[in-house]
């Protein structure tokens, strides 16, 4: 099979992990300006009909057609390279892969092949706020009306929407944005899940007496830094459905908004408190993953993406990780908040238009997912009716089943509103530090997006 893979395969990179919290924060810098869904190497989700019932057209050609791609290099490959290979058996279509960084750097690339007329047949992109970065009206085909579409879920969907047209399909599958936890550590000290914020701090203080450390940090990457704040938004949009409208409308922001202002609480008291390990500011993700596997450290929040990269390196330990939501201040509701899927785009003047169609109609194919499944362990359950996880999936993320069965999500506020800053990062280490109190750092952060959101040419800024 002719392909140009040059990406990692391996694991979920910490780069890729960063994709994931940029898109939120809206960064310049690559860790926090990545696309937000980290890309975590979660099985695709697929979406229509086997490919044997649809988009059989040309199958079994003799003539050889060509597909180019553009690919995050970060991104793990073993799914893709698998489903390009079904592709080039089944439809004799080679799939040539062009490696490029993630990040800024990554959407400059994309702009600019845009602009000089040099862009691939199909592209791997961020869903939600930074689509519009990439003019989809004019550069990218619209799916609107394609059969397939009508099998992926509407959460995923409108994330991928921009002036009522739907532009990608699912390139993976959801994450989390939650707490792990060593389950060795909660059983040797007689704890609970927490329900609630308060439950979760007195857990704190009983492994801080025990001479471990509750929360681990890894703020040398400072978009980690985020997660505490970014997932406390099931909290914010539980409590106020509509914040996600109003902040996009310069109607509600966090720091005059008491739900929104929570989540630089939050992160804030931890800090206050001493529960993070004495070097979080200077700690790695490496760091992290160990300190969680050999259960010096407690608790960990991070993005359910992170799982493949602590079975990469602490296999015997992997079954030892829980994951909870991030508590509220209250028991009911309890629930996830969620990252969707970054997405697959055609290049509206791709020159490989039918084979692009055919090619990304066969990835979202229950054939296409099952194959990429098989590669790759999906991180977060599907975006797409009726397609359920394989029974190998970790132990954590089965954790967090209940709360999609239960329909108790959330998509991050990246999913949800287009106004992003793009110092999130640093005013979360800030706050995390107490460098900063958490109603300034909030005020910083409302004083941050609005250069962005006029940009946007949002109303009401």
């Amino acid at each position: 099979m002719k392909k140009r893979c040059k990406g990692l395969a391996l694991i979920v990179s910490t780069a890729m992990l960063m994709m994931s919290l940029a898109g939120c924060s809206g960064g310049t810098a690559e860790e926090t300006n990545a696309a937000k869904t980290p890309d975590t190497g979660a099985a695709t989700a697929g979406a229509s009909e086997p490919a044997d019932t649809q988009g059989t057209q040309g199958e079994g050609s003799k003539e050889q057609q060509t597909v180019t791609l553009l690919m995050d290099r970060e991104t793990p490959h073993e799914g893709l390279n698998a489903v390009i290979a079904a592709i080039e058996e089944k439809y004799n279509i080679v799939t040539e892969v062009e490696d490029i960084p993630s990040g800024t750097e990554g959407q400059n690339i994309r702009q600019t092949r845009f602009a000089t007329g040099d862009m691939s047949d199909i592209t791997f992109f961020n869903s939600g706020s930074l689509l519009t970065t990439m003019d989809p009206a004019k550069n990218f085909l619209d799916l609107t009306n394609e059969p397939y579409i009508n099998n992926i879920e509407e959460s995923y969907l409108k994330t991928v929407t921009v002036e009522g047209k739907i532009y990608g399909v699912p390139a993976n599958s959801t994450q989390a944005g939650a707490w792990m936890y060593n389950k060795k550590v909660y059983e040797e000290l007689g704890l609970t899940v927490p329900n609630t914020w308060d439950e979760l701090l007195a857990n704190c203080e009983k492994i801080k007496e025990a001479g471990k450390t509750p929360v681990i940090g890894a703020y040398a990457s400072p978009g980690w830094a985020q997660l505490i704040l970014l997932s406390d938004f099931y909290n914010v949009q539980a409590q106020m459905p509509d914040f996600a409208e109003k902040y996009s409308a310069n109607k509600a922001n966090f720091a005059d908004t008491p739900i929104a202002l929570r989540g630089f609480e939050k992160l804030y008291e931890i800090g206050e408190k001493g529960y993070f390990n004495e070097d979080f500011l200077a700690a790695t993700p490496e760091d992290a993953y160990k300190m969680l596997a050999e259960g010096s450290g407690a608790m960990f929040p991070m993005l359910s993406g992170a799982l493949a990269s602590i079975a990469a390196s602490y296999p015997d330990q992997i079954n030892d990780i829980g994951m909870f939501a991030q508590p509220g201040d209250a028991a009911d509701p309890n629930g996830l908040t969620v990252w969707q899927p970054n997405a697959y785009y055609i290049n509206k003047n791709a020159e490989n238009l039918e084979a692009a169609k055919k090619w990304i109609e066969f990835f979202v194919s229950k054939e296409g997912v099952e194959i990429f499944a098989q590669a790759e362990k999906p991180l977060g359950p599907y975006v797409v009716k009726g397609v359920e996880l394989p029974e190998d999936v970790y132990p954590a993320v089965k954790d967090l089943l209940p709360y999609f069965e239960s329909g108790k999500i959330a998509s991050a506020l990246e999913f949800e509103s287009p106004v992003k800053g793009p110092n999130l990062p640093q005013i979360c280490v800030e706050c995390a530090s107490n460098m900063t109190d958490a109603k300034k750092c909030a005020e910083t952060y409302d004083q941050d997006v609005i250069k962005q959101a006029k940009q946007l040419g949002l109303e009401g800024w």
